[in-house]
């Protein structure tokens, strides 16, 4: 009730500026003992040998420089991705580069993978999480933007070598649309190398690779859709998130500014790529639902698409710190009325 009062005068202000004072707000709360996570029985996931205390997660772009892997399961996150973080430094986009659609529930993002680099993050949780975390915690690498496609392969793998030795998880960012030419990175042919380089970098202390996930963009047609999940199936992938903002504006009037869409308008695009997903691989591969979630209905809806696990952004941001508990509670109760004993049992429920 105190964020949705609050909530005109923040929209008020520039949403780059509101998101700064937010995380250095919080960065008193990441001091504080560990949050007992919010895991309510039924809502449990285990996947790739990781406890998800429940499946609603942080996604990737609002932690950028991870600065903060202990605040999130305070909201009720079950897990969070941080960065996006590329190899080398740098600013992102010009400003403005972020803007609201309240009108529409959605948010239209330029930014560019703006973050301190892998060496910093790096350094950063190398000190953070001497205090393990208590919840699974994704790193989301992407291309330098300097850094030519033809070179992107090495790129990816120096962030890899720096990072995975934190990360629960690794997800491969090829398909958001603010960094020149990322997007062509999702052909098969110019992701192999960037996974083989990957698979290729030896962990310090012998330790194991963490699951590799790639993230994928809405405006992929379906033929590219069936070959990704294809590729991942034979390359050991270990899931696929779905899906990065869109370059459409469906339903959206009157919008000039370039960018991601991300948001309410997302999210029957989002729900038709999952689908699409899980039915082409038969079920063999976990799938990470993300784009328009703000409620109960809109995660269990992903959930029987076929998500195994879901994420927040533009949901968190209109809904504000109470919506991942808000979610995840409801989603417990919309469990309990379809008599599902599980979420697993409800992943793919509708999927056919």
């Amino acid at each position: 009730m105190l964020y949705r009062a609050l909530r005109p005068l923040l929209f008020g202000i520039d949403p780059e500026r509101v998101h700064e004072i937010a995380m250095s707000a919080l960065a008193a709360v990441e001091a504080l003992p560990p949050a007992t996570p919010f895991s309510p029985t039924p809502l449990v996931r285990n996947l790739w040998g990781l406890h998800f205390p429940n499946p609603i997660g942080l996604a990737a772009g609002f932690d950028k420089n991870a600065r903060l892997p202990h605040v999130w399961p305070r909201f009720g996150f079950g897990f969070a991705e941080l960065g996006t973080v590329t190899a080398l430094p740098q600013p992102g986009n010009p400003k403005p580069r972020l803007f609201r659609l309240a009108e529409h529930h959605a948010l239209i993002n330029r930014l560019g993978f703006n973050n301190e680099g892998a060496n910093a993050v790096a350094r950063r949780l190398a000190q953070s999480l001497r205090r393990p975390a208590t919840v699974p915690l994704g790193i989301n690498i992407g291309k330098s933007a300097v850094v030519d496609l033809a070179d992107a392969a090495e790129d990816y793998a120096s962030s890899y070598r720096q990072l995975a030795p934190f990360a629960d998880y690794v997800t491969v960012n090829v398909s958001s649309p603010n960094t020149k030419g990322l997007r062509d990175l999702q052909a098969v042919e110019s992701l192999s190398p960037i996974v083989g380089a990957i698979r290729g970098v030896e962990l310090p202390q012998g330790r194991a690779h963490p699951p590799l996930l790639i993230k994928l963009a809405p405006d992929l047609d379906d033929g590219a859709l069936r070959e990704l999940a294809d590729f991942a199936l034979e390359r050991d992938i270990d899931g696929l998130i779905a899906t990065n903002t869109t370059i459409g504006r469906p339903g959206i009037v009157n919008q000039t500014e370039t960018g991601g869409l991300s948001g309410r308008p997302l999210a029957q695009r989002s729900n038709e790529v999952i689908r699409l997903l899980r039915r082409h691989s038969d079920a063999r591969i976990p799938i990470v639902g993300v784009g328009g979630v703000f409620d109960p209905d809109d995660a269990f809806a992903k959930i029987q698409a076929g998500a195994d696990l879901v994420q927040m952004y533009t949901g968190f941001v209109y809904g504000g710190p109470s919506a991942p508990r808000r979610v995840a509670t409801g989603l417990a109760r919309r469990l309990e009325a379809g008599g599902f004993a599980s979420i697993a049992d409800a992943v793919g429920s509708t999927c056919g």
